[in-house]
C-alpha cells in the first residue's frame, strides 16, 4: 500500500509553487504596464527634434523610476526562491527595461543617474541605478545578467537606427552622424564577443544591419552636402 499522505505533500508543493508564479506574474504584469507606456513615451523622440526633448524625457525618467520600485518588489519576492526556476517570467521586461534606461540615457535623461561624458551606462551603472547585483556565479539570487543587458544593447542600436531616419526628416542631420559614430563603437564592441547563446548570437548578427542602415543615412546626407565638410587645418 502507498501511503497517500505522500501524494498530499505533492499537491501542497504544487499549490505553494502556483502561488508563487502568481505572485511574480502580478508583479510583472505591472512592470510590463509601466514599460509600455515608458516605450510609448520615448517613442515620441521619433518626431520632437533633439533641442526639445526635455519634457519627453522627464515623462520617461517618471515612469523608469516607477519601473525601478517594481523590480524592487520583483527582488522581494523571487529571492526567496531559485532564480533560474523563475527566471523566465521576468526576463523579457526586465531587458525592456534596460533597453528604456539605455535609450533615454543616450538621449540625454537620468542625468542624476548616469555620467554625463558617457552615451550609454554599463552593465554596472545599470545594476546600482535598479539596485541590483549583476552577472551572479557564485550564488543563486536575482540579478541582471550579461545576456539580459546585450540583447537590451542591440534593441538600443535597431531603435537608433530608426531614428536616424527621422532625424533627417525633422531637418536634423548632425544626430544621424552621432548615432552613426556609436552604433559603429557598439558593432566594434561584439564583435570581440564570442557569443555562446543561440538566441544572443542570432541578434547580434542583425547589428551589422541596424550600422548600414545608418551609414546610408549619413552617406546621403554626405551626397546632397548636408553634412559640413572638415576644413583644413590653416583654414
Amino acid at each position: 500500500m502507498i501511503d497517500q499522505s505522500i501524494f498530499e505533500n505533492l499537491q501542497a508543493k504544487i499549490d505553494e509553487e502556483s502561488h508563487v508564479r502568481d505572485e511574480l506574474q502580478d508583479i510583472v504584469q505591472t512592470l510590463a504596464k509601466r514599460g509600455r507606456s515608458t516605450q510609448a513615451i520615448l517613442s515620441r523622440a521619433h518626431s520632437t527634434p533633439s533641442d526639445q526633448l526635455t519634457a519627453i524625457l522627464d515623462d520617461a525618467t517618471k515612469e523608469i523610476r516607477a519601473q525601478k520600485e517594481d523590480v524592487n518588489r520583483l527582488v522581494a519576492v523571487a529571492s526567496k526562491h531559485p532564480f533560474y526556476k523563475y527566471n523566465h517570467s521576468w526576463t523579457r521586461e526586465l531587458q525592456n527595461l534596460v533597453f528604456s534606461i539605455q535609450l533615454c540615457s543616450w538621449l540625454g535623461g537620468l542625468r542624476e543617474e548616469r555620467d554625463e561624458k558617457a552615451g550609454f551606462m554599463t552593465i554596472e551603472e545599470v545594476g546600482k541605478f535598479l539596485n541590483v547585483p549583476v552577472n551572479l556565479k557564485d550564488q543563486d539570487a536575482f540579478h541582471l545578467t550579461i545576456e539580459e543587458y546585450l540583447l537590451a544593447l542591440i534593441s538600443l542600436v535597431e531603435e537608433l537606427s530608426r531614428l536616424a531616419v527621422n532625424s533627417v526628416t525633422l531637418g536634423d542631420y548632425s544626430r544621424p552622424l552621432q548615432i552613426s559614430k556609436f552604433a559603429s563603437e557598439i558593432h566594434a564592441g561584439f564583435q570581440l564577443l564570442n557569443l555562446k547563446n543561440d538566441i544572443l548570437r542570432k541578434r547580434s548578427d542583425g547589428i551589422k544591419y541596424s550600422v548600414k542602415k545608418i551609414e546610408d543615412v549619413v552617406y546621403d546626407l554626405s551626397l546632397r552636402n548636408l553634412i559640413p565638410k572638415d576644413q583644413p587645418a590653416s583654414a
